[in-house]
């Protein structure tokens, strides 16, 4: 067995699988009594072993998270706080910040955005309740063209190759026209709100965000061959594709007094400097 899939204290695919279950555990898509997909269907989804999905269901299980009942499967029991456990930063904590700030500004360089949908609504439905009270929000995001020749997600058959980049297309779509829904709603809830979407020709290596123009969060793509599941349900065989949501972040905080330069500044003169130049707005796409 690989120490990347049996290693609990630091193996990629365990910390991937790990990730992916407390985001779905904090963007309700699973509340407490719901029952979890199973350790196959997990596995087959994911694209790791089914080894690596039980041992972090026990981690879960131990966790307080998730209890396993005889015909019932997994279920949730308990959902996590702001925190992730391990101390790493995440989507979910970053964006809980922004929204306490009453001017709100959202950068974001991905390959979908799927990661952000999900936490994005939920601040939404906190606005919704009144929990909230943001007087502005604006959200940039940088999506590569349909038309792109991306180096992921690809397979080498050509038939295949069709179907995955659809797929990929589809998921854009579909996610775009989420963040416009919501954004909509925070218009209908009084909060003053734009949404402005750009594309690039290039495919990222990484995913970007920027949050109040006060710190940011960078993920690294990291390509894996592996079967994918597209739309209809059948399967491609080989496939290129990376892992989205689950990526481990690493948080970047704008300089201020004695710091005359940081890593977060250069992603922010980047960020402009594509956006003004380089990103062009869908229509034609």
């Amino acid at each position: 067995m690989r120490a990347s899939e049996s290693d609990e204290g630091g193996g990629r695919q365990f910390r991937f699988v790990r990730s992916h279950l407390m985001a779905r555990l904090r963007d309700g898509t699973y509340t407490v009594g719901a029952r979890l997909k199973t350790q196959r269907e997990l596995a087959e989804e994911l694209a790791v072993s089914r080894e690596t999905v039980q041992k972090v269901f026990g981690q879960l299980a131990e966790e307080g998270y998730i209890e396993t009942r005889r015909g019932s499967g997994s279920v949730v029991v308990r959902l996590p706080g702001t925190r992730d456990s391990q101390g790493e930063p995440t989507l979910y904590d970053s964006i809980d910040e922004a929204f306490g700030e009453p001017e709100v500004s959202l950068d974001v360089v991905s390959l979908t955005s799927e990661s952000l949908v999900g936490h994005f609504k939920a601040q939404v439905e906190r606005v919704e309740a009144r929990q909230l009270a943001p007087r502005r929000v604006v959200v940039r995001m940088m999506l590569p063209s349909e038309g792109a020749d991306l180096l992921y997600p690809r397979a080498p058959d050509p038939k295949d190759d069709v179907r995955v980049r659809e797929r990929w297309r589809n998921r854009v779509r579909v996610h775009v026209a989420e963040m416009g829904d919501y954004c909509e709603r925070l218009q209908a809830a009084g909060v003053d709100t734009t949404l402005e979407v750009r594309k690039v020709r290039w495919t990222p290596d990484f995913k970007l965000y920027m949050f109040n123009d006060a710190h940011a969060l960078k993920g690294l793509y990291i390509p894996v061959e592996a079967p994918l599941r597209l739309d209809d349900g059948t399967m491609v065989k080989e496939a290129i594709d990376v892992k989205g949501v689950g990526v481990s972040l690493r948080r970047f905080e704008k300089s201020s007094g004695a710091d005359v330069d940081s890593d977060y500044d250069d992603y922010r003169a980047w960020f402009e400097s594509h956006w003004k130049l380089v990103a062009r707005s869908p229509k034609g796409d």
